[in-house]
């Protein structure tokens, strides 16, 4: 019997599908992924790339021990990156080389840290040493403001700051953590003008 493949997007819509028109609260729960962490311009870091290779080879490699071991299919989940800078300041005036960021994929609960372990040992075969910031852990962000940007990444800022400025000080809230992006598109085969992008910043009240 064919195993029922699982998509979260769907099973946890609230947070994966915001409007385009404004901003919107949802509660995240604690949630596991496996991270990366790295620093520099995205474009031009071989972290980058190479946080990219590692997350989405283990990502997949659990998936399969998922379907074989458990019988339990599910969709790959897409890209999410936290980011900040030492000084934020760098951030918001997209001083790109000072950047610092996580790259995450969520997985199903079910997924254990056995699997994780074995998956880590599968890719080291392909792609050999992991690298240092490689892990597996539960992350909850609680409460936060998200949207959906439809265009380039360097077209988000003035969206980003409509954020800060407007949405979290007249709604009573303040910040409360990393600058989250969750990427839906793949920008290999997606143009620039159409890339969605959901934009989520944790907050609290005051």
């Amino acid at each position: 019997m064919t195993a029922e493949k699982l998509d979260l997007k769907k099973t946890l819509k609230a947070l994966y599908t915001p409007s385009t028109e404004d901003f919107t609260l949802v509660d995240v729960p604690t949630m596991r992924f496996v991270k990366v962490d790295g620093q520099g311009d995205p474009n031009k870091a071989e972290g980058y790339q190479q946080g990219l290779n590692w997350i989405y080879s283990v990502s997949y490699a659990l998936k399969f021990a998922s379907k074989a071991e458990l019988g339990k299919d599910y969709a790959v989940m897409p890209l999410e990156t936290l980011w900040w800078a030492d000084d934020m300041a760098d951030f918001t005036a997209r001083k790109k080389d000072d950047w610092r960021w996580t790259q995450m994929v969520m997985t199903p609960a079910f997924v254990s840290e056995k699997m994780y372990e074995a998956a880590v040992e599968k890719t080291r075969k392909k792609l050999g040493d992991p690298p240092a910031s490689l892990r597996f852990e539960p992350y909850r962000e609680g409460l936060a403001a998200q949207i959906l940007h439809i265009g380039s990444y360097d077209d988000e800022a003035p969206t980003i700051k409509r954020l800060h400025e407007e949405f979290i000080p007249r709604n009573g809230l303040i910040e409360n953590g990393l600058h989250h992006e969750i990427y839906l598109s793949d920008p290999r085969k997606t143009e620039a003008a159409k890339l969605r992008t959901i934009l989520r910043h944790p907050v609290r009240h005051k």
